[in-house]
């Protein structure tokens, strides 16, 4: 089991930026897919962004893409969501996933994502 805690949320000004990090623990992190997902007042939880294990497949969602970029360093067991040209669009609780089995490549299904951080409040204002 991956236990995960996100850490760099805050209030930004639209067009700023923020890095979102997500220490994990356990042996399978690294052996892991790693997502990132959000929910929005009064929204359904929403994918964002994935990684595969060794960071060589990464797939974004079309709102993100381009502005977001998600990495991951294995040595420390942590990933990061690098968030540029940041909108009020944006704001929501961020968080962070890690897939329920080893193997999965990258998937944007909430179902296949097993572990799950606390969240991070991510709010930009216009």
């Amino acid at each position: 089991q991956v236990q995960m805690v996100e850490s760099g949320g805050g209030l930004v000004q639209a067009g700023g930026s923020l890095i979102l990090s997500c220490a994990a623990s356990g042996r399978t992190f690294s052996s892991k897919a790693m997502g990132w997902f959000r929910q929005a007042p009064g929204k359904e939880r929403e994918f964002v962004a994935v990684i595969s294990w060794g960071g060589a497949n990464t797939k974004y969602a079309d709102s993100v893409k381009g502005r977001f970029t998600i990495s991951r360093d294995n040595a420390k067991n942590t990933v990061y969501l690098q968030m540029n040209s940041l909108k009020p669009e944006d704001t929501a609780v961020y968080y962070c996933a890690a897939a329920r089995t080893v193997g999965v490549i990258v998937t944007t299904q909430q179902a296949d994502f097993g572990s799950w951080g606390q969240g991070t409040q991510v709010t930009v204002s216009s």
